[in-house]
């Protein structure tokens, strides 16, 4: 399926749309510097997070084999006292699979996985991260925003990634073709009491080396 099928009228050019999670390996063609996938939130999940007391939601910042995701997550959730529900299944399947499909996506044998419960302008300046790729789902708030930059300066046209879609980016350490100028960035919340429950997804291959 070609890059060009895969853009949307609301997407940036070199921002490939996923109608599948196998769709999101469009990352890997020449020219797509993002791929996001467009799913419909599961309901019963959207509303037990939005319900949610903010001190409910786990914060991570970890480095796992892909296998070890979901335990790791279900403990964190035990930690803070999540309820035990529907929704909290519900999350901790959806954080496994996105880990199980990125990690196969990009030949990862670690993952570094964080869990970010955001109320401030966290990470607010556009910006490439120094990573080969990068997954973010925005489960509950405002998602990430993008766009395009020719001179590194923020974009004159800014996207916002809908919530609980999630979106794979092209790092500034991405094996083939020249940065494309796609920056993103946390969207400003502060002042608005609004609380964002992020979580970030990066390749690792060797544990030690990020010590």
């Amino acid at each position: 399926m070609s890059l060009q099928r895969k853009v949307l009228r609301d997407a940036a050019v070199g921002v490939g749309i996923a109608e599948t999670a196998e769709d999101l390996s469009v990352i890997h063609k020449p020219g797509c510097a993002a791929a996001i996938w467009r799913r419909s939130p599961t309901p019963v999940l959207q509303s037990f997070l939005e319900e949610l007391e903010p001190k409910r939601f786990p914060k991570a910042r970890v480095i796992l084999r892909p296998d070890d995701v979901r335990q790791a997550v279900a403990e964190l959730c035990n930690a803070v006292e999540m309820p035990d529900c529907d929704g909290r299944a519900m999350l901790i399947d959806d954080i496994a699979m996105l880990a199980d499909l990125f990690a196969d996506m990009t030949k990862a044998r670690y993952l570094r996985l964080r869990l970010e419960v955001v109320t401030t302008n966290a990470c607010r300046k556009f910006h490439i991260d120094a990573v080969t790729a990068r997954l973010i789902c925005t489960h509950r708030g405002t998602g990430t925003q993008y766009g395009i930059s020719t001179d590194g300066s923020d974009p004159a046209r800014v996207y916002t990634v809908a919530t609980g879609m999630p979106m794979i980016l092209r790092g500034t350490l991405w094996p083939s073709d020249p940065p494309s100028g796609l920056l993103h960035r946390s969207p400003p919340i502060e002042g608005t009491g609004e609380t964002r429950f992020v979580l970030v997804l990066d390749p690792v291959s060797d544990p030690e080396d990020e010590i």
